[in-house]
């Protein structure tokens, strides 16, 4: 039975992968700024250790006898921009990764590491389509992600293999992109944002959690995997479908300036448009339980 030690369990991807990995009878750790709360939430982990990833390396105990390291820990980039809250991103990201491949050396080191990253590396693709062989982007997110998987390559110095899963738009119940857009879906007050005309690379939760597994389980994937369903959509057609799965009219738009009365920064970043695809994700041999967007939202809803 393989010990495997995650970050972030008890966020929203987090929690499902570390179901999955007790489902698969994995020896599941986790490390958490608050272990007691934390051990209210998952029943799946044999150990939760204390662990501050902006300032500390990796508790030792955490350590031993480790297989693989799963890392999704990261301030959510919801809400509204400011200078401390693109800080409190920056931060939570690429210390933590630093800290986390710090934690390892020759004795005491995982076969694997799959860290977390996001397509926000890639910029705006305007029309085109961008795959994992895209070069990173110039603005914000971007510089973020780039650093970020830097840092979690580092570990391949000690001979670990990494993986870096760049996710989209996530799916699913409790959290991601469903839980900022349904309240007013669900009151009848849903529209497309900006123009409409933006790409969305959304990926249905259980796919997240699938894609992190296959690359865990899969000895010779290395590198960056996309995290996006292979059939991404514009904004204008998310919401009708959206509408449609509800049945809810779809009649209000939300301009860009309205947006950023509300969100700050962060709105440029929610009509991104990313027309993102999975290719070296379907070449791997990983097969999309929710391919279509229709799909997905009636599993969901």
């Amino acid at each position: 039975m393989k010990k495997v030690l995650v970050t972030g369990g008890t966020g929203f991807i987090g929690s499902r992968v570390c179901d999955a990995l007790h489902e698969k009878e994995y020896t599941v750790y986790v490390v958490s700024r608050a272990p007691a709360r934390a051990k209210t939430k998952l029943e799946s982990a044999k150990e939760i250790y204390a662990w501050n990833p902006e300032t500390e390396q990796l508790p030792s105990e955490a350590t031993s006898d480790l297989d693989a390291v799963i890392h999704l820990a990261g301030e959510t980039i919801a809400g509204r921009w400011n200078a401390e809250k693109k800080r409190r991103i920056r931060n939570s990201r690429i210390l933590s990764t630093r800290n986390l491949v710090a934690s390892f050396d020759t004795d005491a080191k995982p076969d694997v590491l799959v860290c977390a990253s996001a397509i926000g590396l890639y910029g705006d693709s305007g029309d085109d389509s961008f795959t994992e062989e895209t070069p990173a982007g110039t603005d914000y997110l971007a510089e973020v992600c780039e650093e970020w998987e830097a840092e979690a390559q580092k570990a391949s110095e000690y001979g670990i293999r990494v993986v870096s899963i760049r996710i989209g738009l996530v799916l699913g119940l409790g959290g991601g992109l469903l839980d900022q857009v349904l309240p007013p879906f669900k009151m009848g007050f849903g529209g497309r944002l900006g123009s409409g005309n933006q790409w969305m690379s959304w990926i249905h939760i259980d796919d997240v959690v699938g894609i992190v597994m296959h690359a865990l389980e899969n000895g010779e994937i290395h590198g960056a995997l996309n995290a996006t369903a292979p059939t991404p959509v514009r904004n204008i057609e998310f919401t009708k479908t959206l509408g449609s799965v509800l049945r809810k009219p779809t009649i209000f738009p939300v301009p860009l300036f309205g947006l950023k009365i509300m969100m700050g920064e962060f709105a440029n970043f929610v009509v991104l448009s990313q027309n993102v695809l999975p290719e070296r994700t379907e070449a791997s041999g990983y097969e999309f339980q929710f391919p279509t967007l229709e799909a997905a939202l009636k599993n969901l809803l």
